[in-house]
């Protein structure tokens, strides 16, 4: 099967599911959360905004749920968090390296640890990038905060970008972190520093697209944004001068589904010379993939 845009995609963000029930997110973010909702009830970090949730957020086995599902719509890469502890992701990444590139998260929090770790995620899995969740840090820690240095540096020396959550967070934690103008710090002190932002950069879409335009190693993805969704700043930007700066990234399957996803797609209004770009090339040349 393949979409209805004729294109081979490259998602740059997409999770293998837990197995049925797992909800170890929730203890992960347990140190910031306050409200009994995010404590007790919600089945997502932000279940307020995800209310039609895809039964394939969780499967008894992951690899092949999904490299199916991106079988169905063409999907031809995708990228997929990773780390020591999960050893379906690296069972992933070992089995099907031509289907799937990791990325591992990183912590300012444990500085040095966490670069050595980076190191050996590029040496032993060849991770294509690292991610953080901002806000999610504990202690929390904006991007400019220098602890997040060392990191930036050995993304730099290892030649690899870093994701980074920008934006109002879905689940109910402090934004501070994730402010779009602290990755101007970023940009200047790092230039040769390539930062992707992930999850909308909502309600900062327009100061997004202003950075975007000062500097060349900062991009954007549509991670966690259905397609009727995506911030109509960002839109016109790829029509115009940003062609080459954004790149697809879906939610499949933490809050949506491909079904949904690529339903929607082709209503948005990106002129025809965007969309190769968007879903394919320009993810191939900002994460070095065949």
């Amino acid at each position: 099967m393949s979409n209805a845009l004729g294109i081979a995609v490259v998602d740059t963000m997409v999770a293998l599911p837990p197995a049925p029930g797992d909800e170890s997110w929730r203890e992960q973010l347990r140190p910031l959360l306050k409200d009994r909702e995010s404590l007790e009830g919600f089945a997502h970090p932000a279940s307020y905004m995800f209310k039609n949730l895809p039964e394939a957020r969780f499967a008894d086995d992951p690899i092949t749920a999904v490299l199916s599902e991106m079988d169905r719509f063409d999907v031809e890469h995708a990228l997929v968090g990773v780390s020591a502890a999960n050893e379906p992701g690296l069972q992933a990444l070992r089995a099907h390296p031509d289907r799937l590139s990791g990325t591992v998260d990183v912590d300012p929090n444990r500085a040095m640890a966490s670069v050595r770790e980076l190191r050996k995620a590029v040496e032993d899995w060849s991770v294509v990038g690292a991610m953080s969740f901002g806000a999610g840090t504990f202690p929390q820690r904006a991007y400019d905060d220098p602890a997040w240095f060392p990191i930036y540096a050995a993304c730099v020396e290892l030649g690899i970008p870093i994701l980074l959550t920008v934006g109002i967070p879905g689940p109910r934690v402090p934004l501070a972190p994730q402010r779009v103008e602290c990755l101007d710090v970023v940009c200047y002190e790092f230039p040769e520093l390539t930062v992707v932002m992930r999850h909308g950069a909502e309600p900062w879409a327009d100061l997004a697209v202003k950075l975007m335009l000062k500097w060349p190693g900062l991009y954007y993805s549509t991670s966690a944004f259905a397609p009727k969704y995506y911030p109509s700043e960002i839109v016109a930007y790829a029509n115009t001068r940003g062609a080459d700066k954004i790149l697809f990234a879906g939610y499949f399957p933490m809050g949506l589904s491909y079904d949904t996803i690529f339903e929607q797609l082709p209503d948005v209004a990106f002129r025809d010379h965007v969309w190769p770009k968007f879903l394919r090339d320009n993810a191939r040349r900002v994460f070095s993939l065949p």
